[in-house]
């Protein structure tokens, strides 16, 4: 089977026949020879996260005013908006971790 000339030829059937077919190949018959292996001195540095950038959705969301005041006068060079999205997330890994 040929591949299609360009991304947009591909149907989403073909990415997951793809996608099946790479998940069938054993580990053990993949080649991993050109890919140094990592060191201790390397994961002792290692940083999670770094380049993680999740996607942000625009909203409209009514809060009490003393609360958006409060986030204001409380975090530094105005970001309280990434103040209350670090304070929402936490309470979030709170939960999940709690449920499950």
């Amino acid at each position: 089977m040929s591949e299609p000339a360009t991304k947009k030829e591909r149907s989403d059937d073909d990415v997951e026949a793809a996608l099946r077919r790479i998940a069938s190949i054993p580990d053990s018959e993949i080649d991993t020879s050109d890919i140094p292996e990592i060191t201790e001195a390397q994961w002792a540095t290692a940083q999670k996260g770094r380049y993680f950038r999740p996607t942000k959705t625009s909203i409209t969301i009514r809060l009490d005013a003393d609360l958006v005041d409060w986030f204001k006068a409380h975090t530094e060079n105005g970001g309280y908006q990434t103040e209350i999205n670090r304070v929402l997330r936490q309470h979030m890994v709170h939960a999940i971790k709690s449920a499950g």
